[in-house]
C-alpha cells in the first residue's frame, strides 16, 4: 500500500524530516515519481486513487488471497481505507456496529471511524484497543479533509512514514518504497499508536503518556528521521468527556 498526503493536510512530527536528506546521495522524490515507482512494482495488480492535489492512495491486493495478513481497500461515503492484517474478533465487532456478515476489516474500520467522528460515545484509544489482531491502516476522509492512521501493538504488521521532496507525507508498509522516496527523512511508524491530521501522534496503548522523538542513526552513521517512543515519565492531563463534547473532536479522553 501507499498513501501520500500534501504538506499542510498532514503535519507530522517535525523530527521526521531529516536535514541529512539535503546532503544525501539519494534525494527524496516527488509524489508523481513515488507513485510511478510503486505502480511499476505491481504492473498487473495495483491501482491508485487521486484526490486532486491533496491526497493519493495506491493499493495492490495480497499475493496470497487467503493470507492471515490481507491487504484490503474500501471506500464508503467519501471515506477511504487501506487495511493491512486481520482481526480475530471481526465477527463480534460486526455485531457491535450492526453491520452485515459480509463486512471485512476495512469496512469495519471505516464504520468505527465514522462513529467516532459523528457521535462516538467512546474515546478513540479505547476503540482501537477493541481491535484484537494484527493491523495497520490509513483512512482518508476526503469530505472532512482529515487523515487517520494506526498500527497495532503486536509488531506483526509494519508501517513506515517519511517526507517526500515537496514536503508531502508518505506512508507504506514497503520499506524499500519509503527509502527510495524519502531519502533520510523516514522512520518506522510507532506500534500501538495512532495519528490524526488535526491532533497529531499519540499512543492508544498508553493514552495518558506523551510521545517523544529519539534520534535514529542509520547504517551509514547518519542521523535520520527519529523513532517515536512513549515517554514513560510524562503524563497527559485528563479531562472528562461530558455532553456534546463527547465526540471525535475531543480526540480521545485527553486534552
Amino acid at each position: 500500500m501507499l498513501a501520500i498526503f500534501k504538506e499542510g493536510l498532514v503535519n507530522p512530527p517535525q523530527e521526521l524530516n531529516s536535514p541529512a536528506s539535503l546532503n544525501s546521495d539519494t534525494k527524496p522524490n516527488h509524489p508523481t515519481e513515488i507513485l510511478k515507482n510503486f505502480m511499476s512494482s505491481y504492473p498487473t495488480k495495483a491501482f491508485s486513487v487521486g484526490f486532486g492535489n491533496e491526497a493519493l492512495l495506491a493499493y495492490a491486493p495480497s499475493e496470497k488471497p487467503y493470507s492471515m495478513h490481507n491487504r484490503l481497500f474500501c471506500g464508503l461515503d467519501n471515506i477511504f481505507c487501506i487495511f493491512l492484517g486481520s482481526l480475530n474478533n471481526l465477527s463480534s465487532l460486526i455485531k457491535q456496529y450492526g453491520m452485515s456478515k459480509a463486512t471485512n476489516e476495512a469496512m469495519l474500520v471505516i464504520e468505527a471511524y465514522r462513529t467516532l467522528r459523528d457521535r462516538g460515545p467512546y474515546p478513540a484509544d479505547q476503540v482501537l484497543k477493541d481491535l484484537d489482531g494484527s493491523f495497520g491502516f490509513v483512512i482518508y476522509d476526503c469530505k472532512a479533509g482529515t487523515v487517520f492512521a494506526a498500527l497495532g501493538a503486536n509488531e506483526a504488521i509494519r508501517l513506515y512514514w517519511g517526507i517526500a521532496a515537496d514536503g508531502s507525507v508518505v506512508i507504506s508498509e514497503n520499506l524499500e518504497v519509503i527509502k527510495a522516496s524519502c531519502a533520510k527523512s523516514f522512520a518506522p511508524f510507532p506500534t500501538g499508536c495512532m495519528f490524526h491530521s488535526e491532533h497529531g501522534l499519540m499512543s492508544f496503548e498508553h493514552p495518558t503518556r506523551k510521545m517523544k522523538a529519539m534520534p535514529r542513526i542509520d547504517s551509514e552513521g547518519i542521523m535520520c528521521g527519529a523513532n517515536f517512543k512513549v515517554d514513560v515519565q510524562s503524563r497527559i492531563s485528563m479531562m472528562p468527556r461530558v455532553g456534546s463534547e463527547a465526540n471525535w473532536a475531543a480526540w480521545g479522553t485527553h486534552s
